[in-house]
């Protein structure tokens, strides 16, 4: 069936408005998070670093979870980075609708480029967080390899998943404000259930497939593939093959419809609601 020249251009104006939006309000929400701070930007960046620190001091010294681990502070750093931009983007994202209700009433523009432009805003934080993980990294001896380019769609990947649920959550929290709570349980469920302050290596071997659904887990479990090499499992390797990815792949890929169509339904009722 034939595309009508004039449906498809409508689209990519659309597509162009949209990123448009995105961009100028990630670039308002930067703004305005640090304006009047002289050290909020640095303490948002140091946040997720201090906590490296004591983390690692604690399962190096204490609990010693990393004895024996090649390069543990690099594969604690990268696993946080990840971690905290999902939590930062998810929870910033999801009373953002909520916050600019009198911008939603006012003037008409993609609803959706609010959850986005917030997720974008918390991209910053980890871009940041990736080159100190790749400088930790030469200075733990991991040698320089091709495969660090790889990371870069991985992350991409996650930013997908982040603005996701940001968007998904956004527009539950609009009706249900008990989204917000629930979704501070879950992320500590994500962060233990997660793969970050310890290695796959440590959780039964009957478990792995279900702690492998997670996809934030297979991109930790990837990334720290190509980010030491063959002294960390693939995440294929973990799941027992390439075919048993397609579990979280479905995962990843239902959590985007359900976003996109769960805010399809109700963005034209947005405005009332709020």
């Amino acid at each position: 069936m034939a595309v009508h020249p004039g449906a498809a251009q409508g689209e990519l104006s659309a597509g162009r408005h949209f990123l448009y939006v995105a961009v100028a309000l990630s670039r308002m929400e930067f703004k305005l998070r640090y304006f009047g701070s002289v050290l909020g930007y640095l303490w948002s960046f140091l946040r997720p670093f201090l906590l490296f620190g004591v983390l690692y001091l604690v399962f190096t010294k204490i609990v010693r979870a990393g004895a024996g681990v090649s390069h543990y502070p690099v594969l604690l750093l990268f696993g946080l980075v990840l971690f905290n931009f999902l939590a930062d983007a998810t929870m910033m994202g999801l009373p953002s609708l909520v916050a600019r209700e009198s911008l939603l009433r006012k003037v008409s523009f993609p609803r959706a480029s609010i959850p986005v432009a917030v997720t974008a805003t918390a991209a910053a934080n980890l871009v940041l967080g990736l080159g100190v993980v790749l400088v930790i990294a030469l200075v733990n001896d991991v040698h320089v390899r091709a495969s660090w380019l790889l990371i870069l769609p991985l992350v991409l990947g996650v930013f997908a998943f982040a603005a996701a649920l940001a968007l998904l959550l956004s527009v539950l929290f609009v009706r249900y404000r008990d989204v917000q709570p629930v979704w501070d349980v879950a992320l500590q469920f994500v962060f233990w259930g997660t793969p970050i302050i310890y290695t796959i290596d440590f959780i039964p071997e009957r478990f792995r497939q279900y702690v492998m659904l997670n996809p934030l887990a297979v991109a930790v479990e990837q990334g720290r593939h190509w980010l030491v090499g063959s002294e960390v499992p693939t995440a294929a390797a973990v799941m027992g093959s390439y075919t048993e990815l397609l579990l979280p792949a479905a995962v990843f890929v239902g959590v985007i419809v359900l976003s996109v169509w769960t805010f399809r339904r109700r963005s034209a009722s947005l405005a009332e609601e709020l």
